[in-house]
């Protein structure tokens, strides 16, 4: 435990654009990476990986568009200790005014007997190579030894080394598999402390793997040992099992600053904001009981818990709702509440509109609240993250009409519209009301996809309450994801097919990157 009075200044690095979007099904196009990045500036996360330019185009112009719009966060963009990669990182970033080079090489046993087919000396020389590369364009610099928790202590001892003589201003050390325990992390970090002499040229950092569940604790861990720099994802997301959470190792250092004494820059209310972000462009859900952002994460059901509670607070809260983003009351608009109102309460959700997105949500609020009495926060934010999906020129519902009995066949006649024209369908076919809809979708637009992940949840409470369906889809080989929002889930349901349908038209998914650290 630190000893010092004055508290450290711990570096967030946030990855979910690169590390996140590797998890399968969470690719963004790069509208919602230009969201999430700008969500991600408002909490102030010091760092922001907005991606791994070589991978594909669309990885480049994100990165690029994020260093040339997104102020308040040093932008960086991941590299292979290779030349290639590297120009392409720099040539993403170049324009940018605070810009970071990430490089990373595997080092451990494993990865380069099998992976790299390289002896400890390439390694050494590539590493370096490479962060020499990086510096000849720009003066931060990070470098990562891949798998380092499993690589042995004196090479990574001298990977370390080479690398801040080469230029690195910050060594990340990577759990890369989630292999390592806290002690055991702890012992990885305090020794490049003490055994690495020019270690105080660089930040340490740590980027923790939750394949065990231990991705917090090992980032804590590191932290108590020394490590100044702590990489993470918005609700942990992540490829596998996930990443260290940004939320979670947050609130864990500030509600317990006691103990580890240190602090950060992060604005903690704009938490479960860019959670509930996230989580609706990636279609992840977050678990009810998640830590600091789940549903329940505040709820108090025990009647003991709520005699302690009425009583004083902090009998069973050691944190408050609103310090993480939740709101003390879920703010009830109606159909004679304003577009200054919903503009409001849209930006206290997090949400950033324009002038033409608040008017054609204002549309659509005006006709939900002709549906129903009263409209929560769940319906607005439900009501915007449709908004997103929406592009133009592209397949829409006009009408449809079911007839389904149970023991019976179902028939569905669905009319489209495409740019001027209407097309119309009837069939009767299927095993229930939207296998017949989607059918008839299929036969109507061509396209014919294989249905991955299929859900409905309510926005809000209520019988009333809006469905949001959420479907993922293959389609030559890519996952398509679409939602629909309606007050009738077979309506939601359906228009979350046609928005799968538009994206396969408009080619809004990009390709899975292929590295880890």
């Amino acid at each position: 435990m630190p000893t010092s009075s004055e508290p450290r200044q711990i570096t967030i690095f946030d990855t979910t654009l690169r590390d996140g979007e590797q998890s399968p099904g969470c690719s963004m196009n790069l509208r919602e990476k230009l969201e999430v990045a700008q969500a991600l500036a408002d909490l102030n996360v010091d760092v922001i990986e907005a991606g791994f330019p070589i991978t594909s185009l669309g990885d480049f112009k994100a990165v690029r568009e994020i260093a040339n719009t997104i102020s308040g966060s040093t932008i960086c963009g991941l590299a292979r200790c290779r030349n290639p990669d590297i120009d392409r990182a720099w040539e993403s970033l170049c324009q940018g005014d605070d810009v970071r080079i990430h490089v990373f090489l595997a080092t451990s046993a494993i990865h380069r007997e099998f992976k790299l087919r390289m002896g400890k000396d390439e390694i050494i020389h590539r590493a370096v190579e490479g962060v020499k590369r990086a510096k000849s364009y720009c003066d931060n610099i990070e470098f990562s030894p891949e798998d380092a928790a499993r690589t042995e202590a004196d090479f990574l001892c001298q990977v370390v080394e080479a690398a801040i003589d080469a230029g690195a201003t910050t060594v990340n050390i990577p759990d890369t598999v989630g292999y390592a325990t806290p002690n055991h992390f702890a012992g990885v970090i305090s020794d490049l402390i003490n055994r690495v002499p020019n270690i105080d040229k660089a930040v340490i950092s740590v980027h923790c793997h939750n394949d065990l569940g231990l991705a917090v604790a090992n980032s804590l861990a590191a932290i108590e040992n020394g490590a100044k720099q702590i990489e993470c994802t918005i609700n942990g997301l992540g490829e596998r099992a996930g990443n260290c959470s940004l939320e979670e190792v947050v609130m864990a250092m500030q509600t317990r600053s006691d103990h580890y004494q240190v602090t950060t820059r992060i604005n903690t209310p704009r938490l479960v904001p860019a959670s509930r972000l996230v989580s609706s462009i990636t279609g992840m859900l977050v678990q009810r009981n998640k830590a600091i952002v789940g549903r329940n994460a505040f709820a108090h059901e025990a009647g003991i818990h709520q005699d302690g509670m009425l009583k004083e607070r902090t009998t069973y809260e050691i944190m408050r709702p609103e310090d993480v983003g939740f709101t003390k009351t879920d703010l009830v608009l109606g159909k004679h509440s304003g577009r200054a109102a919903l503009a409001d309460r849209a930006k206290a959700l997090g949400f950033h509109l324009t002038d033409e997105q608040l008017t054609k949500v204002f549309e659509d609020f005006k006709d939900l609240a002709d549906k129903k009495k009263d409209i929560y926060d769940g319906d607005i934010a439900a009501l915007i993250e449709h908004q997103d999906t929406q592009t133009v020129d592209q397949w829409k519902l006009v009408t449809y009409e079911i007839q389904s009995t149970s023991g019976k066949t179902p028939t569905a006649t669905l009319t489209l519209s495409h740019g001027d024209q209407q097309c119309t369908k009837t069939m009767s076919c299927g095993d229930g009301p939207l296998d017949v809809l989607f059918r008839a979708i299929e036969e109507l637009t061509g396209k014919t996809v294989t249905v991955t992940d299929f859900r409905v949840q309510s926005s809000t409470r209520g019988k009333d309450a809006q469905g949001e369906a959420i479907i993922e889809a293959e389609y030559n080989g890519r996952i398509y994801r679409g939602r629909g929002v309606s007050t009738d889930t077979v309506e939601a349901s359906t228009r979350a097919f046609l928005n799968v349908i538009n994206r396969i038209e408009s080619g809004t998914t990009e390709g899975q990157p292929g590295a880890t650290t």
